[in-house]
């Protein structure tokens, strides 16, 4: 990820497992238009894959060792988070916008096309 903040959530849940800690982040519809199923978050600047996402929350889980190695283990419910979403869909996004001016045969022909 590029290291900035698009937006922020909040840690709706936090359950364990025999193998991961889960969590269950509410976020608005601005970053979750940019989450998706198996692609990457950064919660607090940890690079996470997202497991699963509603219409106002998205899921993660953290493996042991990122857990020893990053902060988000002290986290709990209610608490804030800084949230960045992967930037493939922010490219995909701006390349689906139409061209401004738009291409014409008129505009190819005045530039030698």
């Amino acid at each position: 990820m590029a290291g900035h903040i698009d937006g922020t959530g909040i840690i709706q849940s936090v359950t364990r497992d025999e193998t991961a800690v889960w969590y269950k982040i509410q976020a608005g519809a601005d970053i979750l238009r940019y989450v998706v199923e198996k692609g990457s978050i950064t919660i607090d600047g940890i690079s996470l894959t997202v497991a699963s996402v509603t219409k106002s929350s998205f899921s993660v889980s953290l493996i042991p060792h990122t857990g020893a190695c990053t902060t988000l283990l002290s986290k709990r419910p209610g608490d804030p988070v800084n949230l960045e979403t992967d930037v493939i869909g922010k490219y995909v996004e701006k390349l689906m916008q139409p061209t401004t001016p738009p291409l014409t045969a008129s505009m190819l022909q005045q530039y030698g096309f």
